[in-house]
């Protein structure tokens, strides 16, 4: 969208409507600042074109992104109740849980002073998977201010001791 706000092209061309929008609106904002740039928007599998001159594209164009909105809500709704029903019947869902010793983690972190990258592969396990454990396992050694925060919109963060 900067590019388009800048003029360094005159036209978006997609597959489908709903590889552009998240949602109705998300495409009408998105549809109505690149007009305001001088940007032409073509779906190219639906045939639709937000050419000035062609008004029943724009028709088209807002009903198939209801429709894709629809589909997506209902596409949403039909996973969340699979996942209900298969929790129902005892199933377990999501990633499988990693085997590890989460105190190592904190105990190569904290003594050894070794990176992530270097304490998953010592344990085996992605450089993620360390951050995550060691950040719910450590206890809280910072505060966040109740005060105003500064004029840069940061909170500042007070060190506790332990």
């Amino acid at each position: 969208m900067a590019d388009a706000a800048q003029g360094k092209f005159d036209c978006i061309v997609v597959y489908k409507i709903d590889r552009f929008g998240r949602s109705v609106l998300h495409l009408n904002q998105q549809l109505a600042a690149l007009t305001s740039y001088g940007v032409r928007f073509i779906a190219t599998s639906q045939s639709l074109d937000t050419d000035e001159k062609n008004p029943t594209s724009r028709v088209l164009l807002q009903v198939l992104a209801s429709v894709a909105e629809f589909e997506r809500e209902m596409i949403r709704e039909r996973t969340l109740s699979g996942i209900r029903a298969a929790q129902a019947a005892g199933k377990v869902v999501g990633r499988p849980k990693r085997v590890f010793r989460r105190d190592e983690v904190s105990r190569l972190r904290d003594e050894e002073g070794l990176s992530w990258r270097a304490i998953g592969k010592k344990l085996g396990i992605p450089a993620m998977t360390a951050v995550d454990s060691y950040r719910t396992s450590a206890p809280c050694t910072e505060t966040v201010s109740t005060g105003r925060s500064d004029a840069g919109g940061k909170r500042k963060k007070k060190s506790v001791a332990a």
